[in-house]
């Protein structure tokens, strides 16, 4: 149960970060610039609170406004330029990495001991960011299937051009998601730094690729329309038995690497043959 939990607890920032992937996935859109913003977010909370000497409530109200901005920002040059989102989200993390260099200068960022409870508390025996995991996916489970704005997603990925014809406001819709989903990216770094207490630029590195491979493992497609906030949840338990797995076999990390890319080759070429 000890080793169960410890699982739960690695995986909760990835899982945050599914849950906002698998909304943009739905739309038949994606973002890879999560990673740099979970870096920047993190490097502002720090900055704020150990450098600027800033309330810790009022540099979290920051952050997330931040956040929320990243997002907004990524979803009007898709929208109004009529852009590829994935090559603008790679621009654009490039963007948010670079100014998460230039406030920390490359240094530690500590965020001083403020909101402990959330990264390394516990209700009874279960870990705080397991609690904000399950909360988030029932949550975003509840907006995917059983709201408007969720219904709506899945038209405007199955067809958008239909959707647009049916009289559903496209662009405003697709924007609004990503904003939603910067947001959400900003809860996954608040969890991830008060965990760690400390941030860096690269705090967020690699996430958004894994976050990508959990919510195509559990049944999501590039071609959007597709996939569940259960089948996402069971993506990153996978990832994280695989992970935990391998570290009690003492595999080299290395090779976990190699592990974790043949996983997501192998999901992908299901997908592809599923949809087909």
């Amino acid at each position: 149960m000890a080793n169960f939990l410890t699982i739960f607890q690695q995986v909760a920032v990835l899982g945050i970060l599914t849950s906002a992937m698998l909304m943009l996935l739905v739309m038949g859109a994606i973002d890879l610039s999560y990673g740099a913003l979970i870096g920047l977010c993190s490097v502002i909370l720090c900055n704020l609170i150990s450098v600027q000497g800033v309330n810790p409530w009022l540099a979290l109200l920051i952050m997330f406004a931040t956040a929320l901005g990243a997002g907004a920002l990524n979803g009007l040059i898709i929208t109004k330029f009529k852009c590829e989102p994935l090559i603008v989200t790679i621009g654009t993390s490039y963007i948010y990495l670079g100014f998460a260099q230039v406030i920390s200068q490359g240094t530690y960022q500590s965020i001083g001991g403020a909101f402990p409870f959330i990264g390394t508390g516990k209700i009874g025996l279960i870990p705080m960011p397991m609690i904000v995991l399950v909360i988030v996916m029932l949550l975003m489970f509840v907006f995917l299937r059983y709201t408007p704005f969720g219904r709506k997603l899945h038209i405007i990925g199955g067809n958008s051009e239909v959707a647009f014809l049916s009289g559903i406001p496209v662009k405003a819709y697709k924007l609004l998601a990503f904003v939603l989903g910067g947001g959400i990216c900003g809860l996954a770094a608040f969890v991830l730094t008060s965990r760690i207490g400390s941030a860096l630029p690269t705090n967020g590195s690699g996430y958004e690729l894994n976050a990508l491979a959990a919510a195509i493992i559990g049944g999501a497609s590039f071609s959007g329309a597709r996939g569940t906030v259960l089948g996402a949840f069971f993506g990153v338990l996978l990832l994280g038995i695989v992970n935990n797995a391998l570290n009690i076999l003492g595999v080299d990390a290395f090779y976990q690497t190699v592990v974790l890319g043949v996983i997501i080759v192998i999901a992908v070429i299901f997908s592809n043959i599923k949809s087909r």
